[in-house]
């Protein structure tokens, strides 16, 4: 079963078998690791359009959990509204496990909840997403529903009106943008020690004194034009702790200036079969194994974890 299971997601990463607009949301029940985005209502001389795709997997095929918007405890968000385009990756933190918690309920239920706000919200400001950020956490913080856990976040806002991207991010997903091949614009990791990110967190009763705990206003900011033909990668650590940046951006420099959806979609599922294979390589110096180093711990091999490579490039 695990095996026949590994084989037939694999094959729907290559075959992209899941489609979606970029008007869909983030919630649903389709069982899915792939999904693709574009705005074909978009009026190149009015606001700049996204071409873009989803691709990953789950670091165990038996438990990982995989539907629109969820890889593992990785989730994703792809949503156009009106004014703006919204990109969102937050990993919830694995450690919970081990004391009963869920860790993707933590990561799935906050980019809901930013998915939501900028549904309800008109207009949002999307010129300032730690405010969203930070509103989708004390959404959770007030639900009903007890939700416990931890993860990481990162937002990128498209406004059409300016051709800007808002930018916030906690812990270490993170985003790169190329243009020419060059890398113009990227994140930053923000981490407490090795390994050990900022993160958003909601501990269950017992572990508040003892559980790392970040605020929203902690998180970095930026804001940038982008231009026609820009590539720009979202994805959460799976990706960069085992796939060294040169390659990515040798991957992300072969779209510039692509429109083309299904180019855009194989080299997402290129970038996260990659990443997935190089995750499981006992003796591949990883990026990861490489900071480990820096710490002064000896490490080699890949990095098993979720993978989510959100992939767009920009037509103005």
């Amino acid at each position: 079963m695990h095996s026949v299971y590994g084989r037939l997601l694999s094959r729907s990463i290559v075959n992209g078998l899941y489609n979606c607009s970029s008007s869909s949301s983030s919630s649903g029940t389709s069982r899915t690791v792939v999904a693709n985005t574009t705005n074909e209502n978009v009026s190149p001389k009015s606001r700049p359009k996204l071409v873009s795709a989803v691709a990953g997997f789950p670091k165990s095929f038996k438990s990982g959990k995989v539907r629109k918007g969820q890889i593992g405890d990785d989730a994703w968000l792809v949503k156009n509204v009106d004014s703006a385009d919204v990109l969102a990756v937050a990993d919830g933190v694995g450690g919970w496990r081990d004391y009963g918690v869920d860790p993707s309920d933590f990561s799935l239920s906050l980019l809901r909840s930013i998915e939501r706000i900028t549904s309800i919200s008109n207009p949002c400001n999307f010129r300032n997403p730690v405010d969203l950020l930070s509103a989708a956490f004390h959404e959770l913080l007030h639900s009903k529903r007890p939700i416990t856990g931890s993860s990481t976040a990162c937002i990128l806002i498209l406004e059409h009106e300016s051709n800007n991207l808002f930018t916030v991010n906690i812990g270490d997903s993170g985003f790169l943008v190329v243009r020419k091949g060059q890398v113009v614009h990227k994140s930053e990791e923000q981490q407490h020690y090795f390994n050990t990110p900022f993160q958003l967190a909601l501990p269950p009763p017992g572990h508040h004194g003892s559980a790392l705990s970040d605020s929203p206003q902690s998180a970095s900011q930026s804001q940038f034009a982008v231009q026609d033909g820009d590539v720009i990668l979202l994805a959460t650590d799976g990706v960069f702790d085992n796939v060294p940046q040169p390659v990515l951006v040798a991957e992300l420099s072969k779209l510039g200036g692509v429109r083309d959806q299904l180019c855009v979609q194989k080299t997402a599922n290129s970038i996260a079969l990659m990443a997935r294979n190089l995750s499981f390589d006992g003796r591949y110096m990883s990026p990861f194994a490489q900071r480990a180093r820096d710490y002064g711990i000896r490490a080699v091999g890949g990095k098993p974890d979720d993978i989510t490579v959100l992939l767009a490039t920009v037509a103005i």
